[in-house]
């Protein structure tokens, strides 16, 4: 895994994704100095079966903010996509785009956006659609001509994602020790 950034975006679909997805490694990477931002999709209103979602999502708010701070991120975004339900499309890929844009990434992180976790068990419609836009959205951030709209509010393009980081991806390229993360929580 490249060393070589300062600032990363973490993407992903609901509260608990970057737990079980990389969250050690992002402690590794704020205890070495480096930024990391969370956008969320959602707020997570759909995942608690006993609770409606209007009592869901604030809880699971509060829990994902102070789960990121645990591992040194204070910045976390949530887009309002509905919990269950995103639709991969231009409205989701601009959203992403325009976080982008305002956190300026090198890196980029986001959950495994294939169509099965390592061609075992299925993957969920969210994770697949957040994973595309944000794959998606890492070149519409650098060109002015999409989203021009996203300018017009101040976001000036953003060429600088220089690697994008796909969590539990099944066919890895690269890795990250997160002992050293791990263990210090």
């Amino acid at each position: 895994m490249p060393t070589d950034w300062r600032r990363a975006l973490a993407v992903v679909a609901h509260p608990d994704d970057l737990e079980y997805g990389c969250a050690a490694a992002i402690a590794g990477w704020t205890d070495g100095g480096r930024e990391v931002s969370y956008l969320l999709a959602t707020r997570g209103e759909a995942g608690i079966d006993t609770l409606e979602p209007e009592k869901a999502a604030p809880l699971r708010e509060c829990e994902q903010r102070a789960s990121a701070a645990v591992v040194g991120v204070s910045t976390v975004e949530f887009l309002d996509h509905r919990d269950g339900v995103i639709e991969y499309g231009l409205p989701l890929r601009r959203d992403v785009a325009a976080a982008i844009r305002r956190h300026r990434p090198e890196l980029l992180v986001t959950l495994n956006h294939r169509d099965t976790w390592g061609g075992v068990a299925w993957n969920t419609p969210d994770h697949r659609a957040v994973g595309r836009a944000t794959l998606d959205a890492a070149g519409d951030a650098g060109n002015r001509w999409i989203f021009p709209e996203l300018a017009e509010a101040g976001l000036q393009p953003w060429n600088g994602v220089r690697w994008v980081a796909v969590a539990g991806s099944s066919a890895p390229t690269h890795a990250v020790d997160a002992t050293a993360g791990w263990s210090a929580r």
